[in-house]
């Protein structure tokens, strides 16, 4: 008799014997839901998995941005929109990093990728911006709320972006 693994491949009991059409259709008959039942949890975990890696990075991207404002302001002197700019773009730098191995699994990092993250990056900081300008001037919501929902909405723009466009898809 022979059995099946995960990947519906059947495995025979003797080396070198196929299996009989029998047995393999015996496997067919009640397996094909199970089989896209197990697919569709994978990639939902595996998503899952990624959009949790890819808020901790973006997480830890605003320390690490706080901390670097904080230094070329405070300390540096720099005018607040240039210590802002730079503190952004090695914010950019370190998430694209940190994405591209860690949260995408990529082995080598790739110009392309960092410059398609890049201009996702742009334009999730339009959508914030906008998003936070339109709350605040069209429904008088408070600047700080507007803000995180802001965020939000870009970061749902960030990961879809990068998975598809930056990165090509999930793996």
């Amino acid at each position: 008799m022979a059995n099946v693994d995960n990947d519906n491949t059947v495995i025979t009991d003797a080396p070198g014997r196929e299996a009989s059409p029998a047995e393999s259709s015996l496997h067919d008959q009640g397996m094909p839901f199970a089989s896209h039942f197990r697919g569709f949890w994978h990639r939902e975990y595996t998503s899952l998995t990624r959009l949790s890696k890819f808020l901790a990075v973006g997480g830890i991207g605003v320390l690490v941005n706080s901390f670097a404002l904080f230094i070329l302001f405070q300390l540096v002197h720099l005018p607040l929109v240039v210590a802002s700019t730079l503190s952004t773009e090695l914010v950019i730098v370190n998430n694209f990093f940190w994405n591209d191995r860690w949260t995408f699994g990529r082995p080598q990092l790739s110009l392309r990728r960092f410059a398609r993250f890049n201009l996702v990056s742009l334009a999730g900081l339009v959508i914030a911006t906008c998003t936070l300008w339109g709350l605040v001037r069209s429904l008088g919501v408070y600047y700080l709320a507007a803000n995180l929902l802001g965020i939000t909405v870009a970061t749902a723009w960030n990961f879809a972006a990068n998975s598809f466009w930056t990165w090509g898809g999930a793996r």
